[in-house]
Parts: structure tokens; C-alpha cells; sequence
């Protein structure tokens, strides 16, 4: 049986209590939402915090609202289940929805987080493991130990990104809210990210409030898809996030495409998206630019051993997710889940 390390746990009702909490202690101090993963990387001692700063009770990083001018503000601290089963986040954002809808398991997302799977910590079959198990091996380059095992001489952590809302919110221009010691600022999420897996994600001192969505037009439509060994509880092997705002004449007026699981940083796939532009959704023309999509995208995604799957057939099924999630977006169905 794995056990929890020792830590002090901290309850604090307010965003600047949770905030000083972190200057305190610095690193020896973790944030948890609903600690999906965070509990399962403390009993492998991937952390071994002192505190631990529960941030439950802070009722104002829960909750969806929609502002004047139709901005969507996510809570940080939105459940998952919540957010999937959200009417105007369907409406507005459905590769969100779907991508929320197809993190784990029920159970899971009735208690994972927004705020928690956008700074879910890189994933790596080398890191993700006990610590007998990492032990054995003398450790990572991303924890304890110098070498890289999935790209030897490597100088930099090639974990893998496996948050399934971090390339819906690519696609969705999506803006983060953060609270510090010097108060708030936002950050458009592509700057969020890292190309290297150790430092992925790392906001120091700053807890993630919200997340900001602006209004999509009248012709948007999105999907996800996200290809895993089973059909819940698994990370992604890969992950697609698609988006098409169709014009008045029903062409493509924008096109918008992402992808997860492939390196440390969700991937944007402008190439690939660009071919789009112009085409109608049900024409010849549209099928065969999602098929250049496909190709385009399978000439830039180069999946690593860093997770479990083969990652010679991982990118064959890249062009197949591209041209099978931009079809359900162009059609209104969704997700795209198949092995």
C-alpha cells in the first residue's frame, strides 16, 4: 500500500489567505483542487510538500458566469462534470465541453478541476511511478536524477502535456487569470506553456483564478477527440481539439487546430488549419482539405516513448483524428473517442 507523506494541511476562504499561504512557504507548499493527481504523485513522492493548501472552500474560484459583453469566466475551480454538462459552455465552446467531458472517469470529474487539469503537471512513463521504482533506475532528468530515459543525452524533460482542456482552450484564444503578491494579471494561455517538461507550467508564488473565453460568433462549431486504451479513466495517447467559424455564406471564415500528449507543451497546428480557410463543410473541397490537414499535421506531430502506447502508431492516428474530429465539428456531433 502507498502511503501519503507527512504535510500540514491549510483550509484558507479567500484567494489573497491561499496566496500569502504560498509566499510563506514557497516551494515547500502545494495548491490542491480536487487532487485527482496531485494525491496519487504525493503517495509516489513525486512532491513531498510540508503544506498543502486546500483551496475547497474559496467559493469564488467556483461557478460559471457569463459578462456583459459574453465573455464565459471559468472558476478555477469549476468541476469538470460541471463544466461538460454547462449549456452555454456547449453552445459557445463545445470542444471544450467534450475535452471536460472526457477527462477519466465520472467519479473523477466530479471531483477534478478546470483550474487543476490546465496546470496538470507532464506526464512521463519514467516520472509517473513509485519511488522504488525510479530509484532503481537512478531517477529522471525531471526528478532526482540527470538523465533522460526516453531521449538519451537529452538536455531538456520531453513529459508529455495530458491535460484534455489545455488544446480546446488553444483553439479558444482562452486568457488565465492569476492572483499573486502583486495582485491579478492575465496571460494568454499559448504563453502558459513550456517546452520542457520540467518546467511546464510553472507559475511560482500565483494561483490560477480563472479562465476568460471570449464570445465566439454565430457560425462557430468545435469537437474534440482523444484517442486512449480504454474508453475512460486513461490520459490521452493523443488529443484533438478542433475549431471552424463558418461565415454567412457557410465557408470557413477561421480554422483552428491543437493537439495533446504529443510533447511538453500542447501543439498548435496552423499549417494544418490554414488549408481550411475558404472551404464548405459537406463539399468535396472540405473533405479534401481535411485530408491535407491530416497529412499536414502528421508531417509536424512526432510522438516520443514518454508515454505508455506505441508512438509509431500514435502518429499514424494522428491525420485520422485531425480528419475525423474537424468532420464532427463541421457537423455538429462530437466527441471523437475511438481506439
Amino acid at each position: 500500500m502507498l502511503r501519503l507523506p507527512a504535510f500540514e494541511l491549510a483550509e484558507p476562504t479567500t484567494v489573497e489567505e491561499a496566496v500569502a499561504l504560498l509566499a510563506a512557504h514557497g516551494e515547500q507548499a502545494q495548491l490542491l483542487a480536487g487532487g485527482t493527481d496531485l494525491v496519487p504523485n504525493l503517495k509516489h513522492e513525486l512532491f513531498t510538500p510540508r503544506l498543502v493548501i486546500s483551496l475547497a472552500r474559496i467559493a469564488e474560484l467556483a461557478g460559471i458566469r457569463q459578462e456583459a459583453d459574453g465573455t464565459l469566466v471559468l472558476g478555477a475551480m469549476t468541476r469538470l462534470d460541471g463544466l461538460a454538462r454547462d449549456e452555454r459552455v456547449r453552445a459557445r465552446a463545445p470542444a471544450l465541453a467534450q475535452a471536460a467531458g472526457l477527462v477519466a472517469g465520472p467519479q473523477l470529474r466530479r471531483m477534478g478541476t478546470l483550474g487543476g487539469n490546465v496546470m496538470l503537471d507532464t506526464r512521463c512513463q519514467w516520472y509517473n511511478q513509485t519511488y522504488f521504482w525510479r530509484s532503481a533506475l537512478g531517477f529522471c532528468l525531471k526528478k532526482d536524477g540527470s538523465a533522460c530515459h526516453v531521449v538519451a543525452g537529452g538536455a531538456n524533460c520531453v513529459a508529455a502535456a495530458s491535460n484534455d482542456t489545455a488544446p480546446a482552450l488553444l483553439t479558444l484564444d482562452a486568457e488565465l487569470v492569476f492572483h499573486g503578491p502583486s495582485g491579478r494579471r492575465v496571460v494568454a494561455i499559448d504563453a502558459l506553456y513550456d517546452h520542457d517538461g520540467i518546467y511546464n507550467k510553472t507559475v511560482k508564488g500565483e494561483l490560477l483564478v480563472a479562465v476568460r473565453l471570449a464570445p465566439t460568433p454565430a457560425g462557430h462549431h468545435g469537437a474534440y477527440g482523444k484517442l486512449r486504451e480504454r474508453g475512460s479513466i486513461d490520459f490521452p495517447l493523443l488529443g484533438v481539439a478542433v475549431r471552424l467559424d463558418l461565415g454567412p455564406d457557410g465557408a470557413v471564415a477561421r480554422a483552428e487546430l491543437a493537439a495533446v500528449a504529443l510533447q511538453a507543451r500542447p501543439l498548435r497546428l496552423r499549417k494544418a488549419a490554414a488549408v481550411l480557410s475558404g472551404t464548405r463543410p459537406g463539399t468535396p473541397a472540405f473533405a479534401a482539405a481535411a485530408a491535407e490537414a491530416g497529412e499536414l499535421a502528421h508531417r509536424q506531430c512526432h510522438p516520443l516513448a514518454n508515454i505508455p502506447g506505441d508512438p509509431e502508431y500514435r502518429r499514424e492516428m494522428v491525420p485520422v483524428y485531425v480528419r475525423r474530429t474537424l468532420l464532427a465539428a463541421a457537423q455538429g456531433t462530437g466527441p471523437v473517442h475511438h481506439l
